[in-house]
């Protein structure tokens, strides 16, 4: 049996690379202009206010919703897959390696990012040092935080910002593909040739590709 020939993409000159690579990157430049558009109009998103409180328990203790702030201005909550003995979500862990161990580039802008889920502490804990992680992941009592801010059963992103009197109003949310703000590898892949290599993209005949998902590991638990 001989093996198939890896599918590659077309070899052309340099000037015809370029010309195409030219056509390309106009409509990425339009692109950039649209997604700043689009960033503009979020900014301009009217605000909700909070009205109940929501008790959440960190690595120092019992916290409020304001307490998550740490004193700063704007809050992005990612309330992430964790339900307490239950193993953990790939997809939030994938986001989780990808908003790295510092976040002081967010905080030097007067915004905090936390993760929640309702697992309890020493489960989220004993995750973190296994997966070097350490941003700020806070236990979500009875899941009233994630219910109510639209995570369901899933992952939700929500983000809050404080008056002078520490009133709290949410100004957006999102879930969904919107979580691939955060991730990284997915910006990465979406260079290369063979992309995600996942079957919903819209790749040249021949091209590798799994489903979604099943390939998705913690990153100590891929082969070398």
């Amino acid at each position: 049996m001989t093996a198939s020939k890896i599918a590659l993409p077309k070899v052309v000159s340099h000037e015809e690379w370029q010309k195409s690579r030219q056509e390309l990157l106009a409509k990425e430049k339009k692109l950039t202009r649209a997604l700043d558009a689009l960033a503009a109009e979020r900014r301009r998103l009217p605000m909700v206010p909070v009205e109940d409180d929501y008790a959440f328990t960190g690595p120092e203790g019992e916290a409020s919703l304001i307490d998550l702030f740490h004193g700063r201005r704007q809050l992005i909550v990612y309330c992430a897959m964790l339900e307490p003995g239950a193993a953990p979500c790939m997809g939030c862990s994938m986001v989780m390696d990808n908003v790295g161990h510092n976040l002081s580039h967010v905080n030097a802008r007067d915004t905090t990012f936390v993760f929640t889920s309702p697992a309890p502490q020493n489960e989220i804990i004993a995750l973190q040092k296994r997966m070097g992680w350490n941003a700020p992941w806070y236990t979500d009592h009875g899941r009233r935080f994630a219910d109510a801010f639209d995570a369901g059963k899933g992952f939700a992103v929500n983000v809050f910002i404080r008056d002078d009197e520490d009133r709290i109003y949410r100004t957006y949310f999102t879930t969904d593909r919107g979580g691939e703000l955060f991730d990284t590898n997915f910006r990465l892949l979406d260079l290369t040739p063979y992309g995600r290599q996942e079957g919903w993209e819209d790749s040249p005949e021949g091209w590798p590709q799994t489903p979604p998902y099943e390939w998705w590991r913690l990153h100590d638990e891929y082969g070398t």
